[in-house]
């Protein structure tokens, strides 16, 4: 009877606790820990996580008022014999779902499939890359969009058409938004840009790409161009989370590579679930993400290279959104454009900028790069 009660006791207290927690999980907390997801608004993100506080307490009330009674008596009948035999079970459920996930994982790095076209390849330094020398056609939002490659995996206006190294160029990384996601070349930003100056863009970003990914591209190519006249690159708040993960290449302090960690596929996978970040992981990747940006520029400038960082951002910033563009790209005084565009200019059911979110973005790019800031 003392076994019942000491567990029951345990019990209620636990389901109290859970009520606590989803009522102490204010709004700001939630958004100090889950951070901007680009693929979500802002609205639908608040509406999950009001969601998750209401279950959470219905949760804990439940195993408090209605549970505690059965499941403690359960507890307090079970033998060491049945315990051992259920953790036995638990421990080779966990091991076969490792087992499995690791023979046919969901994606290599929290992101679409290489195999999803426009396809990629695995690169051993970069992640991955385009694969070069290649044209397809694709749907994507319910069109037919056109993507070709040249040799070195740059996206191009056609299958003939080859970037000249030796040109006066605009160079760009980055990754979807600047690759032109569901736009035909003419109207991806690069080509845009191209259009307005009269001087060829190159574009070498790579979908799914962190900030990490876009320097070390940049830096293995820049050498190669005779007149880099300027270099863009793209800072969002809302994919700010990628540069937090661990499970492709990036920089340390000091720029330092690392490869690719190789976690539990099951913790990988729950990570992804819950996409929590401790204040600390924050705060380092703020520190990180700003050197990376810093070294992306004094690379740019060491060739006589205009360096400009473009941060697109659908209607009003959140708070959030505030503190990183502010933390990471006013407190280094970089030099940025912030292009604010209509909510509604994106692809349909898909949240990459639409023809005339490129516009916007390519016009105010090249209004920068030909007058630049005294």
């Amino acid at each position: 009877m003392r076994q019942y009660r000491v567990t029951h006791a345990a019990l209620v207290g636990i389901g109290i606790a859970v009520i606590l927690a989803a009522c102490l999980a204010s709004q700001d907390w939630w958004d100090r820990h889950f951070l901007p997801i680009f693929a979500l608004r802002r609205e639908t993100l608040v509406g999950a996580e009001q969601t998750v506080r209401v279950l959470m307490a219905l949760a804990g009330a439940a195993l408090a008022l209605v549970l505690a009674r059965p499941i403690a008596g359960m507890l307090s009948r079970a033998t060491l014999a049945g315990t051992l035999r259920i953790l036995l079970a638990l421990l080779l459920a966990v091991g076969a779902s490792e087992v499995l996930l690791r023979a046919r994982p969901p994606h290599p790095h929290d992101a679409d499939s290489l195999q999803l076209e426009p396809r990629r390849e695995p690169d051993p330094r970069l992640g991955w890359v385009f694969v070069p020398a290649r044209s397809i056609v694709a749907m994507e939002a319910g069109r037919r969009i056109s993507y070709s490659f040249d040799a070195a995996g740059h996206r191009v206006s056609s299958p003939e058409a080859t970037v000249d190294p030796e040109r006066p160029s605009v160079l760009f990384t980055g990754e979807s938004i600047i690759v032109g996601f569901g736009l035909d070349w003419q109207n991806t930003i690069p080509a845009q840009v191209s259009a307005l100056l009269g001087m060829q863009s190159v574009n070498m970003a790579v979908s799914d790409y962190s900030n990490d990914q876009s320097y070390l591209r940049l830096a293995a190519e820049l050498p190669g161009f005779r007149q880099p006249a300027a270099v863009v690159t793209l800072f969002m708040p809302s994919l700010f989370d990628r540069n937090l993960l661990d499970n492709r290449p990036r920089l340390d302090q000091g720029l330092m590579w690392l490869p690719p960690a190789q976690p539990w596929r099951l913790m990988q996978l729950f990570r992804w679930l819950i996409p929590y970040r401790s204040s600390a992981a924050i705060e380092r990747s703020i520190r990180e993400t700003r050197e990376t940006l810093r070294a992306l520029v004094d690379l740019a400038r060491s060739r006589g290279a205009q360096p400009l960082i473009v941060v697109p951002q659908f209607g009003p910033e959140s708070a959030t959104d505030e503190m990183l563009r502010r933390r990471i790209l006013d407190e280094a005084k970089l030099p940025y454009v912030q292009v604010t565009l209509d909510p509604s200019w994106h692809l349909p059911g898909d949240r990459h900028p639409d023809e005339r979110g490129a516009t916007a973005i390519a016009a105010v790019v090249a209004n920068r790069l030909h007058r630049p800031p005294p």
